[in-house]
This record gives structure tokens, C-alpha cells and sequence, in this order.
């Protein structure tokens, strides 16, 4: 059964229907039954996709599957009547829908055709999904009824995993590492001792989330804060946001994240003593800088303003309409320039922590959205272990999951979208950019960083589910007495975690999540980065520029109006001018020697040098997909080199041991890599399926034009993509 993953349902189905594969002829149309569940639309059908030569497969999800989660809008056509209405939930649909257009908050387009279908069929399963893929409640959410099953049937684990889990190891890792989850104490005082942070101690003040319900139970706080002090100033910081230890620089240094203090007649006293306790748990007593990360970054209402508009562009406009005006297009979305000015903001603050050696205090309003798109960056410049793929979970475990970001609003899984804003896709998209520029410096590909934002919008994993580790608890405490579930001694209920990826790939899928140019097997184990003090010497560098006045101006890194202000020493601010200049010179004596892959790595963030991530946003675009095109041609081949490589160190170490042929066989049948040579010195030529969209196919996603090359205005009669409801509002 299609069906498969514990207590999914059919709600409603619909036979006899179209799948619209081009949008100017049918002879390639798929016939099927359309299905919804209480999980995702699903379309069955005996027909092969035509045009297609490869597809990724994912176990909860089929071919022409999309989960409910992932469905943003629902466009009901009745070509007769010329009429069309956007679905919301509970809404009536006074005609028979002759076609149906989903939009997804992938950027894809899908389009379903009712011309054979029974039209009462028809309007049931429309409704069906504009209902169920709108939820006016968290626990109608599918996770709830996956985990109400697990708990009443034990027995009945999807693939064997038990909910909850780290999975760390479930990405075909040789050393199998968990991920971190940072829910218990232990887990921040490892994260403590493997930063050197002597000086912090992890505080329990908040168990059982007493003192504020939107940070974790557990956090790190200076040692020289007790405990009773603490619980006193939490009145004063909005949300009751203490300041959250991050990260510890080798040097001393630390990175904090802190709320506003909204007490007005406090403030000053509170600020100057939580500045002090960070300066006592520095060893050189260093100053503490604040950067007021409200007054110098993009509002989170800017950066859903901007992905509004680079959907518009990469899905909607008329590809012949924009080709000659598309890089002022895209300029005009201001995508870019707030990822610009991230990873620009995060340089500097790394140079503040790496070369001044002084703490650094993210400021913020709540201090759950942008700090933890800064502090998360910092880290992954600053921290190699940040570049693995068990390090970079455990850090969205750490700044974004436990931190309180509210994904629950900020994905708007519920639809109401006055809270929406795809922070999350802007830090992954800044990795993007540094992986685009350090290949190698990443343990990780770019598919991995693709599927984890895809893996957002599946409903079935509790990790990108809520606003906060207590909403978790509380709901699925709720939840539990509701449906007569024993909890025991368990906090909530235990939901999938996404880091089991096991649950969604093959372990020969999850090969495609390794970066090849990562170092070779060693003595049976994956090389993994080390952190150590050498590692982080300010005399660390990055490649060579090809063209020095290329790279960065003179005036890129100066520090921004209100970048970087000392709160302690106002003495300081007379000193920026030579700070801008000795700045300037960190960034241009960097840049000038060769990179340490396994230290600091800084953006290059000049005009050209920052790139449109073309496999997240392009890959359902029949028209923008490259044919043996596309960065995955070069990761094909370099695959294959370490393949290569790997089989020679394999046999080399089998001739010193002399171990017996049998043993060689096992052996060398292993691969870290998807793409593997089949003999030494292997010049096979790439397989056919390789596209610049792989390991994804934009067949059968209707974006702007058919892979015929006819515009996608053609077949909705000049009606405009991605129809607003105000728009809509009075066509019924």
C-alpha cells in the first residue's frame, strides 16, 4: 500500500483524473486516482512518467507526492464558467471544478484535470484538501496521529526507529555519532568542556520550565551568575529571556544571546551586571560587545517581503518576459542583499571574537529570530565541528530548535500568515553560499542542505513542528489525556525526529549526502575535523583572490551605523576609526594566503560573489534544468576520483595485512560514495539521468512554461499565478 506510514488515512479519492505533465499538449498526461489523506495529496497511477530518467526516492513520500504541510494555496478551475476560486478551509465551492492547481511552498505547481472524473467526486476531494492541508490546530497536525498510534501500538515503529531519537548515525556516517538534542543537561555540559568554556556552568533554573516557557530547560550560564540572581532578573527581559550562552572561542571569548530588557528603570543595572559576569568568565577579563541586531539586520517582515518576491520571479513571471531584465529582477527582490548582509554582519563579529578577542552579545527584541540566524553563522565560520553533518544538527538543535524558534508561525503550518518569514531557508541558503565558496571546508552537500529544508515542511517530524521545546510538551501532555495515553515518566509525548534519516532515504540515498571532496577513509573511520587551539590562530587565511579588487572593496567591511557598540567603555567609541581600519586590514591579510579548511573560514561577499542557490529555487523549472549540466556533474566526477582513491587505500592496506581474498571482496565492495567507479582509472561517462536539478525532476511541475517551451499563461487563459484571496474574493 502507497499508504504506509502509521495512521495515515484516506480521507477522500477521486478516479479517473489527469495529471498534467506539459501545458500545451495531453498526449503526455498521467492517468490516476487522486487521493487525500489526514498526511499528504497523493496521485496513483500505473503510468510511467514519461520524459524522466531518475528519481530520488523518498520512503514516506512517492513520486507525485506532496505533504499537506508543504501545500500553500488550492486553485479551483471551472473552465466552462470560466470561474476560479482560491480554497480556504471550511469554504463551499458553488461549481464543479474542472481542473485543480496546487501551489506548494517549494515553488512548485502541480495541476490535476477532472474532464473524466464524476464531478461531485471531484468537488469532495478538493475540499478534502483545502480542509485538511489547513489546519486550524496544532494537534490536527499528522504528527499527533502518527505518535497516538506509535504509543498505542509499540510494536508498529515505522522502519524500526523508535520516535525521538538523535539518528545521528542515520546518514551512512562511519562513525554513527547521535546527534545532540541539547534537552538534557549533559548534552550542553559536553558542548561545555568541548569548547574549553570553564568559566560557564549549565543552569537548571527553568526545569520543568518554571521561570519561562519559551527557552529550554537547560542552558549555559556564567558561573559567577547564581542561580536565585537569575531567577530575579528573568522579570525584567521580555519573554523572560535570560542571555543564552552559545559558543566559547579557544581564546576565551564567548558568544551570547540576549532578549531586551523591557524594564526601563532596571535596564541600565541588569545590562551592567550580566556584562560583568560574562567579562568574569572571560580569562583575559575582556571587554563585552553588544551588537543590536534589530538596528542592523533585515526585519524579519523584509525577509518574507523579499522571498514573496523571489517566488514571483522564479515561478510566476513569463520566463521570455524577464530573460533581458532578470538580474535587475532578482536585484529588486533584495534576496540577495540581506544574505549579503548576514554573512557580512557575521564576519564581522567573528572578527571581533577571532582578532579582539573580546565576548559578543547579540542583542535582540525577543532574541529568537535573527540572533539565531547570527549565532548560527558565527559558529559555522568559527567552528569546523560546525562543518560536519552530526555538528551542523546539533547546532539547529542548539540556536534554532531549543532556542525557542518559532517555527510553528515562522513556516506558518497552520496558514496564518501574518507570522510567516523563511529565516530558516535565509541561514540555510548563507551555508549555501559558503559551501559554494569553500567546497571542501564541508563535510556536507548541497542535496543535503536542499532535503533538510524540504524535510521542514513534512509533518510528521516534531523537530521543525513548534515555537518552542515547552509548546511541545504541553500540547502532546494535552494531546496524551485526550486519546488515554500513559506518559509515565516522560515530558510530552516523543515525535520523529528529522535526523533520523533513515525514516525518509536508503542508506545508499543518504550517500548522496556526503560531500566527496571531504578527506578519505582513514583506518576504516571517516576523517572528521578537530578543533584545537592551533586551529584558530588569527593567522589563518583564505584563498588567493583571482582578482584583487574583485573580491572585497575597500569599504566592505566597515562596520555598519550601530554594527557594534560598547556598552561599557564609552571611551571605545572614539576609537572606531582605527577599529574600522584594523578591521579592514584582518579581512584583506586573510584573504591574501591560503585557507585552512580545518579553521576560520570568512565570506567573500561582493557583488557577483554572492550567488542565487539554483538546485533549491530552479529545480521544478522544466525550462531553467541543464541536461549533464549543473554542479553535479563536477560531483559525479570527484565522486568517482575518491572512489578511486578510497579502493587504492583499501587494497593497500589489505596487501600489508595480508588478509585473505575472501575478507578483500567485503571489503572493497564498501563506498562512502553514491557514485562509484566500477575499476581503477574509470572514465565512464556520466549517466543520462544527471541534470542541474538532480537528484530532484521538474517533470510534471508546472512552472511558467511546459518542457515544450509554451508559456504556463496559455492554459490559465491570462489569469495571473499564485492568485491572491483578495483577488479571488468575490469570483465564486
Amino acid at each position: 500500500s502507497p499508504f504506509s506510514v502509521l495512521g495515515e488515512i484516506v480521507v477522500n479519492e477521486v478516479n479517473f483524473v489527469r495529471k498534467c505533465i506539459a501545458t500545451d499538449t495531453s498526449q503526455y498526461d498521467l492517468w490516476g486516482k487522486l487521493v487525500c489523506t489526514n498526511f499528504k495529496i497523493s496521485f496513483i497511477t500505473d503510468d510511467p512518467m514519461p520524459l524522466q530518467k531518475f528519481h530520488y526516492k523518498n520512503l514516506l513520500l512517492g513520486e507525485h507526492d506532496v505533504p499537506l504541510t508543504c501545500i500553500e494555496q488550492i486553485v479551483t478551475v471551472n473552465d466552462t464558467k470560466r470561474k476560479q476560486k482560491v480554497l480556504g478551509p471550511n469554504q463551499k465551492l458553488k461549481f464543479n471544478p474542472t481542473e485543480l492547481i496546487i501551489y506548494c511552498k517549494d515553488f512548485r505547481i502541480v495541476r490535476f484535470r477532472f474532464d473524466e472524473a464524476g464531478p461531485e467526486s471531484a468537488k469532495k476531494v478538493c475540499l478534502a484538501i483545502a480542509h485538511y492541508s489547513q489546519p486550524t490546530d496544532l494537534q490536527l497536525l499528522f504528527a499527533f496521529e502518527y505518535v497516538g498510534e506509535i504509543y498505542h501500538n509499540p510494536a508498529k515503529k515505522v522502519n524500526g526507529i523508535d520516535p525521538g531519537g538523535g539518528g545521528g548515525g542515520g546518514i551512512g556516517s562511519a562513525s554513527g555519532q547521535q546527534t545532540p538534542l541539547f534537552e538534557t543537561y549533559s548534552d550542553w555540559d559536553r558542548e561545555i568542556k568541548r569548547t574549553g568554556a570553564s568559566e560557564w556552568r549549565v543552569c537548571s533554573v527553568n526545569e520543568g520550565y518554571m521561570i519561562s516557557t519559551c527557552l529550554p530547560e537547560y542552558f549555559v550560564v556564567p558561573s559567577s551568575l547564581a542561580d536565585q540572581d537569575l531567577k530575579l532578573y528573568s522579570y525584567s527581559f521580555i519573554g523572560r529571556r535570560m542571555p543564552l550562552w552559545s559558543w566559547n572561542h579557544p581564546n576565551g571569548s564567548a558568544l551570547v544571546r540576549m532578549a531586551n530588557i523591557k524594564d526601563v528603570l532596571q535596564q541600565r543595572r541588569i545590562d551592567q551586571r550580566i556584562c560583568n559576569a560574562i567579562t568574569r568568565s572571560h580569562p583575559l577579563r575582556s571587554d563585552v560587545y553588544k551588537s543590536d541586531l534589530d538596528k542592523c539586520l533585515p526585519s524579519i517582515q523584509e525577509i518574507q517581503a523579499a522571498h514573496i518576491k523571489l517566488k514571483q520571479l522564479c515561478v510566476n513571471e513569463p520566463f521570455e518576459e524577464t530573460e533581458e531584465k532578470w538580474l535587475s529582477s532578482l536585484e529588486n527582490t533584495h534576496w540577495l542583499e540581506y544574505i549579503r548582509s548576514f554573512l557580512k554582519h557575521s564576519a564581522e563579529l567573528v572578527y571581533m571574537m577571532e582578532c579582539k578577542h573580546v565576548s559578543v552579545v547579540l542583542q535582540e527584541e525577543e532574541g529568537r529570530d535573527l540572533s539565531c540566524l547570527a549565532a548560527s553563522l558565527i559558529q559555522v565560520m568559527l567552528d569546523p565541528y560546525f562543518r560536519t553533518i552530526v555538528g551542523f544538527q546539533s547546532l539547529i538543535q542548539k540556536e534554532w530548535v531549543m532556542a525557542g524558534y518559532q517555527f510553528l508561525d515562522r513556516c506558518n503550518h497552520l496558514k496564518r500568515s501574518d507570522k510567516e518569514s523563511p529565516l530558516f531557508l535565509m541561514f540555510l541558503d548563507c551555508v549555501w553560499q559558503l559551501l559554494e565558496q569553500y567546497p571542501a571546508a564541508f563535510e556536507f552537500s548541497e542535496m543535503y542542505l536542499t532535503i533538510l529544508y524540504d524535510s521542514a515542511r513534512i509533518s510528521l517530524f516534531g523537530t521543525f513542528l513548534f515555537n518552542c521545546p515547552h509548546q511541545r510538551v504541553k500540547e502532546s501532555t494535552e494531546f496524551a489525556i485526550s486519546k488515554n495515553i500513559q506518559l509515565g515518566d516522560e515530558k510530552g509525548l516523543r515525535f520523529p525526529c528529522v535526523w533520523d534519516w533513515s525514516l525518509q532515504f536508503t542508506s545508499r540515498d543518504r550517500l548522496l549526502f556526503h560531500n566527496p571532496l571531504v578527506p578519505c577513509v582513514q583506518n576504516g573511520a571517516v576523517k572528521t575535523f578537530k578543533r584545537s587551539k592551533k586551529n584558530y590562530s588569527s593567522t589563518l587565511r583564505g584563498v588567493p583572490p583571482a582578482l584583487k579588487n574583485g573580491i572585497i572593496s575597500e569599504q566592505e567591511f566597515l562596520p555598519r551605523r550601530n554594527s557594534l557598540i560598547l556598552k561599557l567603555k564609552p571611551d571605545f567609541l572614539q576609537q572606531t576609526e582605527s577599529q574600522s581600519n584594523s578591521m579592514e586590514q584582518y579581512f584583506r591579510d586573510w584573504f591574501a594566503k591560503p585557507v585552512d579548511l580545518h579553521g576560520v573560514i570568512l565570506p567573500r561577499i561582493s557583488g557577483t560573489q554572492i550567488k542565487l542557490w539554483k538546485l533549491c529555487y530552479f529545480r521544478w523549472v522544466p525550462e531553467a534544468q541543464i541536461n549533464h549540466g549543473g554542479f553535479i556533474t563536477a560531483f559525479h566526477k570527484v565522486s568517482l576520483l575518491a572512489d578511486e582513491v578510497d579502493m587504492l587505500n583499501r587494497s593497500l592496506r589489505q596487501y600489508k595485512s595480508n588478509s585473505s581474498l575472501q575478507g578483500s571482496c567485503s571489503e572493497l565492495d564498501q563506498s562512502r560514495m553514491y557514485f562509484r567507479a566500477n575499476s581503477l582509472n574509470d572514465t565512464s561517462a556520466a549517466p543520462d539521468f544527471l541534470s542541474s536539478s538532480f537528484p530532484f525532476s521538474p517533470v510534471g511541475n508546472l512552472c511558467r512554461r511546459s518542457i515544450l517551451g509554451t508559456p504556463l499563461s496559455k492554459f490559465l487563459s491570462g489569469a495571473k499565478i499564485w492568485l491572491s484571496t483578495e483577488t479571488l474574493a468575490n469570483e465564486d
